[in-house]
């Protein structure tokens, strides 16, 4: 990823893999805020959003969370126990050497401070002692989002590709199920 001081809205959507209308409906709910905000133009329309580098960070995690089936509640108090319980931000917890470090193993997310204390998130008000074999854990890391490429598979005889036999509203409705 080139480092930029402020993405588009379409390029954080190809480096996440999120869609146009999550970043506008995690806005609209105040989950995540893009650092400049769109406005309205003098001819009616509309500016694009436009994230930083530490933004498009914490969106990678975020996206891969949500991808890992992590519910939306979930994330929200994600990001509100690492800002009132640990006070940093996701991306200061991600990767090694922060203040806090981010874990995941299974469907649960763990912080483990600098001095070594472990929490569980969904419970942090007290540290966890290990006893015995470690929970099998991984750094939770930002990941640019790779976009697979469809796979074109040529048409046989006496057969229409998929573009000619799906009308227009098939298609609508299809896309419209998706989001």
């Amino acid at each position: 990823m080139r480092l930029k001081k402020f993405y588009s809205s379409r390029e954080v959507i190809s480096l996440t893999g999120l869609t146009a209308r999550q970043l506008q409906w995690w806005d609209s709910r105040r989950l995540f805020s893009p650092a400049i905000a769109s406005q309205r133009t003098e001819a009616g329309g509309f500016t694009e959003r436009r994230y930083t580098t530490l933004d498009v960070l914490e969106l990678q995690v975020l996206a891969d969370l949500r991808r890992r089936g992590f519910s939306i509640p979930r994330l929200r108090r994600l990001l509100s126990t690492l800002r009132d319980v640990f006070s940093v931000r996701l991306y200061e917890a991600i990767g090694d050497g922060g203040l806090l470090t981010l874990f995941i193993g299974g469907d649960q997310l763990f912080a483990r401070t600098a001095d070594g204390q472990l929490f569980n998130l969904d419970r942090p008000t007290q540290a966890l002692m290990m006893v015995g074999e470690e929970l099998p854990m991984r750094p939770l890391a930002a990941r640019e989002r790779r976009r697979r490429r469809p796979v074109l598979r040529p048409a046989t005889e006496g057969t229409k590709t998929r573009s000619t036999t799906k009308s227009t509203k098939d298609t609508k409705q299809r896309d419209h199920k998706e989001i």
